[in-house]
């Protein structure tokens, strides 16, 4: 009997749902024991009823193995899948006097393309492999091509070194004959020569002896000129450089030496200015004093002719201050259609003048002899 066990939708190992499609060749054993089993078994029914015992026998250990192996391991190794389902599912189809002579797979397949995703990733690593064989091909190719070359050239070398071998010893030959032939003019030409180059030995030492001597002279200005440089450079560079850096320096000194002594002199001239003024102050002092002191003597030794020397002398000063005014007039013109009028007011003027300074300074110019006769009108028609 022909059978065609089919799991749908199984779970493997890893969560995966597949179907699994199978094809299996059964027949009843014939062994009178196995035979019996048969019998006991499947007497009375018909062949399709028979059938689905064993498929559905099948069927069961199938989906069992199913779920203990992986996708890649059902897809990449059918037949190992195939022996395995076969060796379990046999003992129990045995049981029933059943043998199985053949179980293949014959299609797996999945809903989510986890199968083709697969054969795209197996695809991809043949393609890889490929890919490296042709490249370690062409890699022997080229490494082979090279050896071949390298043969080539080696055998190339032995020929060209073999004609090279023969073509110097032809030369060898050649140049043993010419030097028989060549020896004498060689001997000849070479003592020529030789006494020419001692010749020019001669004249070339004499040459050197000449550029030494012309190279001293040359080094020995060239050390003048390096001597003239740095004293130069000392004079023009480095000694203005120390002098403006001293003169700054002294300057600088200076500057702060000149600070302190004028704030010196300037604090000895304050202090100087101050005790001159202050004996100036003293001594003016002192001599106000004395002289007060001496006018009090006189004043009280002199009594009323001393206060009467001091207004006389105070008189032309107080004239003087009054008159001032009267400088700066050049003519006073008194209106006044009587002369004895004009009279009559300097007289009124001088007869005044005593009461104003008596008022003034307490003295009475009518007591002195010499301003009493001033004041009378005799003198006043004379003034």
């Amino acid at each position: 009997m022909t059978l065609q066990p089919k799991c749908e939708d199984v779970e493997t190992a890893e969560g995966v749902a597949i179907t699994v499609t199978g094809v299996a060749q059964v027949k009843v054993m014939t062994e009178k024991e196995l035979l019996g089993y048969a019998c006991e078994q499947f007497l009375g029914k018909s062949v399709m009823e028979i059938k689905s015992v064993i498929l559905q026998t099948l069927e069961g250990h199938l989906r069992a193995i199913l779920g203990t192996l992986t996708v890649e391991q059902i897809y990449q190794d059918r037949d190992k899948f195939a022996s395995l389902v076969r060796e379990v599912a046999a003992p129990d189809v045995g049981r029933m006097g059943i043998e199985i002579l053949s179980f293949t797979i014959k299609d797996v397949y999945d809903k989510v393309d986890y199968l083709s995703s697969l054969g795209k990733t197996q695809t991809a690593a043949v393609q890889r492999d490929a890919d490296i064989g042709v490249a370690e091909a062409e890699r022997d190719a080229g490494i082979r091509e090279a050896e071949c070359k390298k043969e080539m050239m080696d055998v190339k070398f032995v020929a060209d070194t073999k004609m090279a071998d023969s073509k110097r010893e032809l030369e060898m030959q050649k140049a043993s004959f010419n030097q028989e032939v060549n020896t004498k003019k060689a001997e000849a030409q070479l003592a020529y020569e030789l006494q020419a180059a001692k010749e020019q030995q001669k004249i070339r030492l004499e040459e050197i002896e000449i550029e030494v001597v012309q190279r001293k002279k040359q080094i020995k200005i060239e050390e003048k000129e390096i001597e003239r440089t740095e004293k130069e450079l000392i004079a023009t560079v480095k000694r203005p450089a120390e002098a403006e850096a001293y003169k700054m320096q002294q300057l600088a000194e200076g500057q702060k030496i000149k600070k302190v002594l004028t704030a010196q002199a300037e604090a000895e001239k304050i202090r100087c200015i101050g005790e001159a003024e202050a004996a100036s102050i003293e001594a003016v002092g002192k001599a106000e004093a004395e002289k007060m002191r001496l006018k009090a003597e006189a004043y009280q030794q002199y009594g009323d002719a001393a206060k009467t020397a001091l207004v006389l002398e105070a008189l032309p000063k107080i004239a003087g201050k009054v008159a001032a005014p009267l400088s700066k007039t050049n003519e006073i013109v008194i209106l006044s259609g009587e002369g004895s009028r004009v009279t009559g007011e300097v007289n009124r003027l001088l007869a005044e003048l005593p009461v104003s300074v008596n008022a003034l300074t307490g003295v009475d110019l009518t007591k002195i002899p010499l301003l009493q006769k001033m004041t009378t009108p005799q003198s006043q028609a004379a003034f």
